[in-house]
């Protein structure tokens, strides 16, 4: 099967790269990639993938606030293109969205068929990413999941690591709850869906939930960071875009079929036994 992998270089790409060696994969990414450019539907027809994984986007959230221009193109506009690509080639589409297309209100994990309320640009943007596949005509299966981290790429476990080496104390976020994903799993969990003729809406998580703070203190015990961590709330941590205070997704269907991913804690003991420590940081 011929498989086109946008965001190839990314977090979860370069783990799908991986697990999907025993297809064949076409990477694409920036800058040769770009989503923002007219050419994407027609680049992608003359790859003539059997699927498309659409892992590529815009994930700055706060970056999404001052350039909500620039996010639009991005995860929607561009999403339609490969959106447009899929339905002329009649291959499958998986897209990957986000956590962040709910605004949080709700204290029970959100479910598939929870309405989407983004509160944040980036939010809105991947949900209008979601609303373009789906009603593309494509045989379209949206991904969302949440707090993604792994060895490529930037994320809050490595934000985490690297201010250990030159802060004695770091302030983290202690109201808002959601749920820890590991590149690694998440990639595996897709692969598997690969093989599964579904379509619609699923959310893919590591199983549980924690606070940022919760978080950063299990990324410090594990990597045997020498800081401390102290818990602040969203309103004096001041970033520019709002953030829901509840974002975990329920992952009912995806073991209802069957799957279900490890528990957040246990992944981040893996990752931990392959993260090298930041330059000149000894614990």
């Amino acid at each position: 099967m011929r498989v086109l992998l946008t965001g190839a270089n990314g977090q979860l790409g370069s783990a799908l790269c991986e697990v999907l060696g025993y297809e064949t994969v076409i990477p694409k990414d920036l800058p040769d990639f770009n989503l923002m450019h007219s050419g994407v539907e027609e680049e992608i027809i003359g790859c003539a993938p059997d699927l498309i994984i659409h892992a590529g986007a815009y994930t700055d959230v706060d970056g999404a606030e001052r350039e909500p221009d620039l996010a639009m193109a991005v995860n929607a506009k561009g999403t339609e293109q490969i959106a447009r690509a899929a339905v002329r080639l009649r291959a499958r589409l998986i897209y990957i969205s986000t956590d962040y297309v709910f605004d949080g209100k709700q204290r029970i994990p959100y479910g598939e068929e929870d309405r989407p309320c983004p509160i944040n640009r980036y939010g809105f943007s991947k949900w209008k990413g979601e609303q373009a596949v789906l009603t593309s005509g494509a045989r379209t299966l949206v991904i969302r999941t949440a707090w993604l981290y792994g060895t490529a790429g930037k994320n809050f476990v490595k934000s985490i690591m690297r201010a250990a080496g030159s802060e004695p104390i770091l302030k983290v976020v202690n109201d808002q709850s959601g749920c820890p994903t590991y590149a690694e799993d998440l990639a595996a969990a897709v692969a598997s869906l690969v093989e599964k003729n579904i379509e619609g809406v699923i959310h893919v998580t590591n199983r549980g939930q924690c606070t940022w703070y919760e978080f950063a203190q299990a990324i410090v015990r594990e990597m045997g960071l020498g800081c401390s961590i102290m818990p602040i709330t969203t309103e004096q941590a001041g970033r520019l875009a709002k953030r829901p205070p509840y974002s975990v997704l329920s992952p009912d269907r995806l073991v209802a079929l069957g799957f279900a991913l490890p528990e957040w804690s246990q992944a981040l003991k893996r990752f931990a036994k392959v993260a090298p420590l930041p330059l000149g940081y000894s614990s």
